[in-house]
C-alpha cells in the first residue's frame, strides 16, 4: 500500500493549463460515450435519467451483493467508478469537534482533527492506494464524483461556514491536483459535462455554488427542498445531478425511556439548469450496522428501465466493517 500527500498552490497560469486540460480529458470521454460503471458519459444518454423517473416509494429494491472491504476505511464519505478502479473517500478523526457555548469568530464548533483519505481499490475491493488530502483544518472529505476521466473531491473543515479545497485526480495515473480553494464547507461536488462548470453543496446541502475550473464563483443559489441532507453525488445527463442522503427525525419515546433517531433515506434528481428538484422518493432499506443504505457513499447505473445502487453506509469500526452492497431494481420510465 502507498500513501501521497499533496501540497502546494497552484499558480494561476497552471490552473489555466489543469482547467484546459480537464475540459478537454473531459469532452473526450464524451465523444467515446464511457459510461462503464460510472453513470457518466455521453450527453445523449439519458437512460438513468429516464429510469430515475420510474421510481417511487414502492419500488422493489433488493439486495443482490455485498463486497467486504478488509482495510480501515473509518468514516466513509463518496464512492465513484471507473473503468479499472473503485475510489472511496472517507474521514479519519483524530479529535473530534466540539459545539461552542456560542459561536466564535464565525464557528460554532472546534476544528478538530484528522486525515482526510482517498481509497483507490480493484473491482474486487481489494486496496491498490491510500491518497492521503487536505490541508490543516480541511481534512474531510465528502462525496466525489468521475467524470470519465478525473475524480472531483472537496475536502473541507468538518465544520459549516469554513472552507474547503477542491481535488481533481486523473483516474488512470491517480496524479493529484489541487485545483482550488472556497469559501465554506462544501461536501459534495459534480462536473456538469454539458457546461464544463463544478457544482457543489455546502453543509447539510442547504446551498448550492457553481465554479469554472479556475475557482471563480459564477452563481449560487439555495437548496428548495428540505426532504433530506444529500450527502453523495453524480452528474446525470442533461446538466442534472442525482443525490442520496439522510435526515435524522425524532422518534416518540417509548414508555419510561428516551426517543431515539431515526435515520430517513432518500434520492433526488435536481435539474441544473432550472435549479429544481425534478424528483425525489424515500429509500428505506437497511445495513447490516442498522444504517439507512443511502446514508453516505451513493452512486447508481441503469441498463434500461433496470436501475442498480452501490451504498458503502457503514463505517470501518461498526458491525462487520465497510460492505458495499449493490441494490437493484426494475422500473417502468414515467412518461
Amino acid at each position: 500500500m502507498r500513501t501521497t500527500r499533496t501540497r502546494g498552490i497552484l499558480t494561476a497560469a497552471a490552473a489555466i493549463v489543469l482547467a484546459a486540460s480537464a475540459i478537454s480529458a473531459t469532452a473526450a470521454a464524451q465523444a467515446a460515450g464511457n459510461n462503464s460503471d460510472s453513470g457518466n458519459g455521453s450527453e445523449t444518454n439519458s437512460a438513468l435519467a429516464d429510469a430515475f423517473n420510474g421510481v417511487d416509494r414502492n419500488t422493489g429494491w433488493q439486495q443482490t451483493s455485498k463486497l467486504k472491504l478488509n482495510f480501515p476505511t473509518y468514516h466513509t464519505e463518496g464512492i465513484a467508478y471507473s473503468r479499472d478502479h473503485i475510489f472511496l473517500s472517507a474521514v479519519q478523526i483524530l479529535e473530534p469537534t466540539v459545539k461552542f457555548p456560542r459561536p466564535q469568530n464565525g464557528f460554532d464548533r472546534t476544528p478538530g482533527k484528522g486525515v482526510g483519505h482517498l481509497f483507490v481499490m480493484d473491482k474486487a475491493g481489494n486496496l491498490q492506494r491510500d491518497i492521503i488530502l487536505g490541508e490543516g483544518d480541511m481534512y474531510h472529505p465528502g462525496g466525489i464524483d468521475f467524470d470519465g476521466t478525473n475524480v472531483w473531491i472537496p475536502v473541507a473543515q468538518y465544520r459549516p461556514d469554513s472552507s474547503a479545497i477542491i481535488y481533481r485526480v486523473d483516474a488512470s495515473s491517480l496524479e493529484v491536483h489541487k485545483q482550488f480553494e472556497v469559501k465554506d464547507h462544501f461536501g459534495g461536488i459534480v462536473l456538469d459535462q454539458q457546461t464544463g462548470h463544478l457544482v457543489g453543496n455546502t453543509w447539510g446541502s442547504r446551498r448550492f455554488a457553481e465554479w469554472d475550473l479556475q475557482g471563480k464563483q459564477l452563481s449560487t443559489w439555495q437548496n428548495p427542498n428540505f426532504f433530506i441532507d444529500y450527502q453523495d453525488c453524480q452528474y446525470v445527463p442533461n446538466s442534472r445531478m442525482l443525490c442520496a442522503g439522510i435526515t435524522n427525525l425524532p422518534q416518540t419515546p417509548a414508555a419510561g425511556g428516551a426517543g431515539v433517531g431515526y435515520e430517513l433515506g432518500g434520492m433526488a434528481m435536481i435539474d441544473l439548469k432550472s435549479r429544481s428538484v425534478i424528483r425525489d422518493v424515500p429509500f428505506q432499506q437497511w445495513s447490516t450496522a442498522g444504517h439507512v443504505a443511502s446514508r453516505n457513499p451513493f452512486k447508481m447505473t441503469a441498463d434500461g428501465g433496470h436501475l442498480t445502487m452501490r451504498v458503502a453506509p457503514d463505517n470501518g469500526e461498526e458491525g462487520n466493517g465497510t460492505e458495499i452492497l449493490t441494490y437493484e431494481a426494475t422500473v417502468a420510465p414515467a412518461k
